[in-house]
């Protein structure tokens, strides 16, 4: 028998649709659904048999039209193979039927962007209320709309004339990008994902969201994380991507299941990389990319064009060193908020099983101004000791590892680092890699040294880590070895195939 609990999810008609292989009470179910379906109006819904407690591992790896789909909880012991089915905008779940690999009801004609905009913020029909949108941009059917609709909310004075024209710039940039990747549809992958960008912009411009000393990702009425996943997947050509070590992104996942506190000393090179992390190892390691707490300055939660990629994240929120003194009056505040976001840290890693992000050089890479030659900026030597000794005094086990993230081509910041807020946005289509190498022990390193010089010791081997893994990614993608690149510390792969 079915029971009455069901969710509402928005699924993609870019994915075939298999043979279904079912008993043919269900398949009675489904015939019904169709049927129904194909009968009314763009909102009617297909019901099929679902598991509970099942998760979906990953989002979407591609884009198009979506449409409301509504899964019922069926009670039976013969719905005993779990399948993902991926989703934009709630939380996840998956589907559990037995052979039944997956289930999409695909829209024949683009609909309205509204109507494609409320499918994918639709949750649990036991919420509700409602989220905040603007009619303007949701109801946009062209690009030509979405900065019609930007230009009249500066006439109307609902939004100020700086954010407006970042906007503006960020939607061509966005467009000629992802119009040279080549992929399927990319007209409509532009005009969703800028539909929503510019919705949550308006959104937060009219009610300014604050984050928290320790801001967790949020996922539901809408799905911060999807969205910025589903933002800047498009960016990124994965036949030129490659992972670094993933075997010892399995080996973190292991000991983050024992309770072992994990932390991610990283080079930094965008606004992306979160999104570029989980990218590219989500499809094996889903929990790691969900769950990374990520240590981020303050531009990233004050940018107006920023902000609602940073409300997908898990972030710890502090002041970069590069960027304390830039009002001499408000220095002070800053310090404090920092040593408030330090006490939110030690009690996370207390916890244990946290996996903590962090890049000890303060800010993001930039290139030789001479050579123009991207490198890994230098290391810390206090960000990294101070972090080390937060994982010593946990009273769990710690690790750390080092990261080497190679993703500038993507988002790349400005040459200098600039004051003020409200940066100029350039994006471009291209491959990035990621590569983690296994973890260095501080007593193995400079346990015999005094300090200053074991944290001096100890922060080189991360740093010449990182760059030694940094110079095997460029190689792969800037210098076309592909998975030839590889060293036997780094053997490159690439997961998603």
């Amino acid at each position: 028998s079915l029971s009455h609990n069901t969710r509402t999810y928005s699924f993609h008609s870019s994915l075939s649709v298999p043979t279904l292989s079912l008993s043919k009470a269900l398949q009675s179910v489904v015939m019904l659904s169709l049927s129904a379906a194909s009968s009314s109006s763009s909102s009617s819904m297909l019901s099929i048999a679902s598991s509970p407690s099942a998760r979906i591992p990953r989002p979407l790896s591609s884009f198009s039209t979506c449409v409301p789909v509504v899964v019922t909880t069926v009670s039976s012991a013969a719905t005993s193979t779990l399948f993902p089915i991926s989703c934009f905008g709630v939380k996840s779940r998956t589907v559990g039927i037995r052979k039944l690999r997956c289930a999409v009801f695909c829209a024949s004609k683009v609909r309205g962007m509204a109507e494609m905009i409320e499918d994918a913020m639709t949750v649990s029909a036991s919420e509700s209320h409602e989220l905040p949108q603007s009619r303007d941009f949701l109801d946009a059917r062209t690009g030509e709309d979405l900065l019609s609709a930007v230009r009249k909310a500066v006439e109307d004075e609902k939004l100020p004339l700086n954010v407006a024209e970042g906007m503006e710039e960020l939607y061509q940039n966005y467009r000629n990008a992802v119009l040279q990747s080549g992929v399927p549809k990319a007209d409509e992958a532009i005009l969703y994902n800028m539909a929503l960008v510019f919705d949550r912009v308006f959104v937060d411009v009219k009610d300014s969201f604050e984050f928290s000393p320790y801001h967790k990702a949020i996922r539901e009425p809408f799905d911060y994380y999807k969205f910025g996943q589903n933002y800047i997947r498009q960016l990124v050509d994965f036949r030129s991507s490659y992972v670094g070590n993933i075997s010892v992104f399995g080996e973190m996942a292991e000991k983050l299941k024992q309770g072992d506190n994990v932390v991610l000393m990283s080079n930094h090179q965008s606004e992306a990389d979160p999104a570029i992390i989980a990218l590219l190892i989500e499809s094996k390691l889903p929990d790691i990319a969900e769950n990374i707490i990520y240590v981020a300055g303050d531009r990233v939660i004050t940018d107006p064009l920023c902000k609602p990629f940073s409300m997908g994240r898990n972030l710890l929120c502090v002041y970069s060193k590069k960027h304390m003194n830039d009002d001499p009056e408000l220095a002070e505040m800053k310090k404090r908020a920092n040593t408030r976001s330090l006490k939110e840290m030690a009690l996370l890693l207390r916890g244990g099983s946290k996996i903590i992000w962090i890049a000890p050089s303060g800010g993001r890479d930039r290139p030789d101004p001479v050579t123009n030659e991207w490198y890994p900026a230098p290391f810390d030597a206090s960000a990294t000791d101070n972090m080390r000794r937060l994982v010593q005094h946990a009273g769990v086990p710690g690790h750390i590892y080092p990261l080497a993230i190679l993703c500038h081509d993507i988002m790349p910041p400005p040459a200098q680092v600039e004051k003020n807020i409200g940066e100029k946005r350039v994006v471009s289509f291209h491959g990035a890699g990621i590569s983690v190498a296994p973890k260095i022990d501080f007593r193995e390193v400079a346990g015999a040294l005094e300090d200053p010089e074991a944290k001096m010791v100890y922060t080189k081997a991360l740093y010449d880590s990182v760059s030694q893994q940094y110079n095997v990614l460029n190689s792969a993608i800037h210098g076309k070895q592909g998975l030839e690149a590889s060293i036997p510390s780094v053997s490159l792969s690439q997961p998603w195939q």
